[in-house]
């Protein structure tokens, strides 16, 4: 591991965590044999702080269990955060990231990623908020919900639409980071014109590099920037990869639906009651871990090197300031060969040493940068 990366602040925008745990009955603290992260190996990655991502998928809400999901695995976080204290603690603000990495422990700020309400219910947020929920995306994962647009879901509300600027503001109000991954272009530039707070886009590529509707555009990017926000870039060959991208394209389930008339988004049109939430779990059990498990030809399969480049790429659409890492580690990326797990984190380093980034510029991008926006944010600084 290089003496920058061992002393640098190392902070991920998002790792998966949780999902494995809820419904495998697993721990987060015990190395596991498989999928790419628990504490000891984040531990053996340099790794400082993590946005601990919560999940709620596609899988609980046909039958509205969404809310429900959301407040067993927030509460599972922080029951697997407390049991394994002596590696990790909670953090509410940047000044509480700080004061744990000074005890040589790990710091878990908590990050939604799927529908906490597919509504928006404020008095839910509210409560989530009081339990320690710090980050959420607007979006129900991949899914449009009665506020904002997917970006590879129906476009229903041409962006956001009013009840979507209540979230904002009440995100905003609470000291809540607001997250636009998985938002369409519309929805991430009017949410970051709505919100008085800089706005983070967690994890994805860019939209000129590879051209998914999950990447985002030179546009929506200087927005966020704009705003002081900050832009995670992520691991998978599917977002950063252009070859692979071209490989994979036929096969892209993903198609962007507009519609520019607003409707009842198409989640809200029917329920499913037949199915227990115990039901779905044992669906969902069936996906984990989420890891890239096919086999990727050569010509196809990314370097780090590739990784440092969209990095490069980014920097230089919206500078040194605005750019971190949000890996999507155990959401299932095609991971850079060099990169088998959260424990290879210094392999990225390495890659933007090669660059000829100062040390300085690759600590910003390491952490520094996720650091500045949560103290804006949470403590209004």
């Amino acid at each position: 591991m290089p003496d920058l990366h061992r002393n640098a602040f190392v902070m991920d925008g998002h790792t998966h965590v949780m999902s494995r745990e809820l419904v495998l009955k697993t721990d987060i603290g015990q190395r596991y044999p498989d999928g790419t992260v628990d504490l000891p190996r984040a531990k053996e990655g340099g790794l400082d702080a993590m946005f601990f991502s919560v999940y709620t998928p596609e899988n609980y809400y046909p039958g509205r269990f969404e809310t429900k999901n959301t407040f067993r695995v927030v509460n599972l976080a922080l029951d697997q955060i407390k049991k394994n204290h002596a590696m990790i603690e909670l953090a509410l603000t940047a000044s509480d990231i700080e004061r744990i990495n000074k005890k040589g422990k790990m710091a878990a700020f908590l990050d939604l990623e799927g529908g906490y309400d597919l509504h928006g219910d404020l008095d839910l947020l509210r409560a989530l908020y009081k339990l320690g929920l710090r980050s959420m995306q607007l979006t129900a994962h991949s899914t449009t919900n009665a506020f904002i647009d997917a970006c590879n879901d129906v476009y229903t509300w041409g962006g956001i639409n009013d009840h979507g600027k209540a979230v904002v503001k009440e995100m905003n109000d609470l000291g809540m980071v607001i997250n636009v991954a998985h938002a369409s272009n519309d929805a991430i530039i009017q949410s970051v014109a709505a919100s008085r707070h800089p706005v983070i886009y967690s994890h994805g590529g860019f939209y000129k590099i590879v051209d998914h509707p999950r990447c985002i555009s030179d546009e929506a990017a200087k927005a966020i920037a704009a705003k002081g926000g900050v832009i995670g870039v992520h691991f998978g060959s599917l977002f950063n990869n252009p070859k692979y991208w071209a490989w994979q394209k036929a096969n892209n389930p993903i198609r962007v639906q507009p519609d520019p008339q607003p409707k009842t988004p198409r989640i809200l049109t029917s329920q499913v009651t037949t199915q227990t939430i115990k039901e779905v779990d044992k669906e969902f059990a069936r996906e984990l871990p989420f890891t890239y498990n096919g086999t990727i030809p050569d010509e196809y399969w990314m370097h780090v090197d590739q990784l440092a480049k969209v990095i490069d790429y980014g920097v230089r659409l919206v500078g040194e300031d605005h750019i971190a890492l949000g890996s999507d580690l155990d959401g299932g990326p095609e991971l850079p060969r060099e990169i088998k797990d959260i424990s290879d984190y210094p392999q990225i380093t390495i890659a933007l040493q090669k660059l000829g980034y100062t040390d300085q510029r690759i600590k910003k991008i390491l952490g520094l940068n996720w650091l500045r926006v949560i103290r804006q944010v949470t403590e209004g600084k």
